[in-house]
């Protein structure tokens, strides 16, 4: 086993690692290279995704937005955003495997999280797609994916932490984007 596997506290390597065990279902080959840059193992990959469910679940939790200050420290950024009527808070987190990105939690009022996934970071220069051709995995974000193919129409995802963009390409064509924590990772039709 790797040296990821220690009891200790889960840190923000090992959250990187449970972003990485989602995203595995979709590009196993690109999850083992950033696996091997984070010097983890797949069994550490395992570990950190099992200790993390056990932390969601655990009946003695806090709260969703306790777990990730625990977890991964103060937000680099904490302001405010208005959604429609309400007010809500956005904290970001820096995600050293992807520097151009942050991790986002969006709370309500009351500090409920409705919202937790990888956004670009303030000030950083995304990609500009024209085509969905030119898009990668992993190079956008729900949010660039939207304006690149406007009108955007989010649809559920499989599982929680997925997400689905109904867009329309410039042929006309209604395309649909598979996001996994809120990062690109391929279309379907």
């Amino acid at each position: 086993m790797g040296a990821m596997t220690s009891p200790g506290p889960f840190g923000p390597l090992d959250f990187q690692l449970v972003l990485l065990r989602r995203m595995a279902d979709h590009h196993p080959e690109l999850v083992d290279d950033a696996r091997r840059e984070l010097g983890a193992s797949r069994a550490d990959m395992r570990e950190a995704n099992r200790r993390w469910q056990a932390m969601t679940r655990s009946p003695r939790t806090r709260g969703a937005r306790a777990r990730y200050r625990s977890v991964l420290g103060a937000p680099e950024h904490t302001f405010r955003r208005r959604v429609g009527d309400l007010e809500c808070e956005a904290l970001l987190w820096p995600v050293p495997l992807w520097p151009r990105l942050r991790f986002e939690v969006m709370t309500g009022p009351g500090g409920a999280v409705w919202n937790e996934w990888l956004v670009r970071a303030p000030g950083a220069a995304g990609p500009q797609p024209r085509t969905p051709e030119e898009l990668r995995p992993w190079s956008c974000t729900v949010d660039e994916v939207a304006r690149a193919f406007p009108p955007a129409r989010p649809m559920k995802g499989g599982a929680p932490t997925r997400l689905r963009l109904a867009c329309v390409a410039p042929d006309g064509g209604e395309r649909i984007a598979e996001f996994t924590w809120g990062l690109f990772q391929y279309w379907s039709r």
